[in-house]
């Protein structure tokens, strides 16, 4: 009895034990636990950390270090003899900086609207479930392939009067043909036009061709059946549907439009003399070749001013659509 007794009195120690025993390996996991959730809370930003550092100094810290350059007197090295904006005004009465924006006026304008135009023909081409689509998408996109570069440069072999369209086309027996715009400078701004266009347009295509791809067919089936023509249905109703991709489309080409560089450099290197410069050129000679870096910083800042004047609004308007 007495053994019975004692059994029976140590069963809860036992069960306490056990009890105890397997609360304690909670309370040594607990910790670690914590330590998991910490690590996993801060691991992204630690990752992310020296991106987000080198993008606020290479890009935001530069740009704020260009505009400080544009309000001294640099030259070959940096100033910091401030001068306000002295650069801005000089830059208004230099004849090459008011060649370059009149040449991106026309430059810009028949490149936006002509690869917009043939974007959105392209694509409703393509649209309409043609054979081969994907062969023919593809070579519309190849352009875009390439690097500004490598079109300006086999452009320059085209349009050059002495071994391209012209020499062909003289060779074939009309003598009096003529298509030496490369080399006039009146008409000179226009190659880059045609260069530019050819490379751009497929992938503008391929961005409307996205969208249309996007719109619900029953809508364009509804309108079939009221009876509304194929150009009223594309007009009236896909259009409209396409509204956020033409401001997509504007914001790109006018980005590219605005920082040109490489296209001009390879096909007419700003000539004949500066008639077919551009401001990303005129940026470049006289920040590095001319030694006049406060007045290339000025430029740099006109052109970012440029950009800004068309981005903010579109990003304005898809805010307050947002909001809405």
């Amino acid at each position: 009895m007495d053994n019975a007794f004692d059994s029976t009195k140590h069963q809860p120690h036992e069960r306490d034990g056990a009890q105890s025993g397997s609360a304690m390996p909670t309370r040594r996991t607990a910790p670690k636990l914590k330590l998991v959730d910490r690590l996993q809370h801060w691991l992204p930003k630690i990752v992310l950390a020296p991106t987000l550092v080198i993008t606020v100094v290479c890009i935001y810290g530069y740009i704020i270090w260009t505009g400080a350059l544009s309000l001294t007197n640099s030259r070959f090295l940096p100033s910091f003899n401030f001068t306000g904006f002295g650069q801005y005004a000089k830059l208004m009465e230099n004849d090459r900086w008011i060649t370059s924006i009149t040449n991106l006026g026309i430059f810009g304008l028949l490149f936006l609207a002509i690869v917009i135009v043939l974007g959105v023909g392209l694509a409703i081409f393509l649209d309409q479930n043609i054979r081969n689509e994907g062969v023919i998408r593809s070579i519309y996109l190849y352009p875009m392939a390439l690097s500004f570069i490598v079109t300006g440069t086999a452009w320059k072999w085209i349009l050059n009067p002495g071994l391209g369209i012209e020499k062909m086309v003289r060779d074939w027996g009309f003598t009096d043909f003529k298509f030496d715009w490369i080399v006039d400078s009146d008409m000179v701004v226009y190659t880059l036009v045609i260069a530019a266009v050819w490379q751009s347009s497929g992938f503008v295509m391929a961005m409307f061709l996205a969208g249309l791809r996007g719109i619900d067919s029953s809508i364009i089936k509804a309108a079939q059946i009221d009876g509304a023509s194929l150009p009223r249905i594309y007009w009236s109703i896909v259009m409209p549907c396409l509204r956020p991709v033409f401001f997509s489309a504007v914001i790109i080409t006018s980005h590219i439009a605005i920082k040109s560089f490489d296209l001009v450099t390879a096909l007419t290197a700003g000539g004949p003399g500066y008639s077919s410069d551009l401001p990303a050129l005129f940026m470049y000679a006289y920040s590095f070749t001319r030694g006049q870096t406060a007045l290339g910083s000025a430029s740099a800042m006109m052109m970012l001013a440029g950009i800004l004047a068309i981005l903010v609004p579109y990003l304005y308007s898809e805010l307050r659509e947002k909001k809405s």
